[in-house]
């Protein structure tokens, strides 16, 4: 049986690994008032200063907080680690193998 993922989980990934890789799938667009799938690809994590409390410093990361947040394992050829969907989109953190 495979470990629940939970926001903690995700803090701890965050704060084990040094080199962390983001890839943003989707994004909340408000000219849609909808989430609009992106194609974007596996890049270093960038920091930001706004909004500490939901991004974690990580920019292209977006969490909701007060468990409106789900997660899953992630794992490809190259990358392993966790995805995270919201209302607001949706994006993997995860670190090479």
């Amino acid at each position: 049986m495979a470990t629940k993922i939970t926001l903690a989980t995700v803090k701890g990934f965050i704060k084990k690994n040094n080199e962390i890789y983001i890839k943003v799938e989707s994004n909340f667009d408000d000219m849609t008032d909808c989430c609009e799938k992106l194609n974007d690809e596996f890049s270093l994590i960038g920091t930001t200063s706004t909004n500490k409390e939901n991004t974690f410093g990580i920019s292209g990361a977006w969490f909701v907080l007060r468990g409106g947040d789900y997660f899953s394992a992630f794992e490809n050829e190259t990358y392993k680690g966790i995805e995270v969907y919201n209302c607001c989109g949706s994006f993997i953190l995860a670190v090479k193998k």
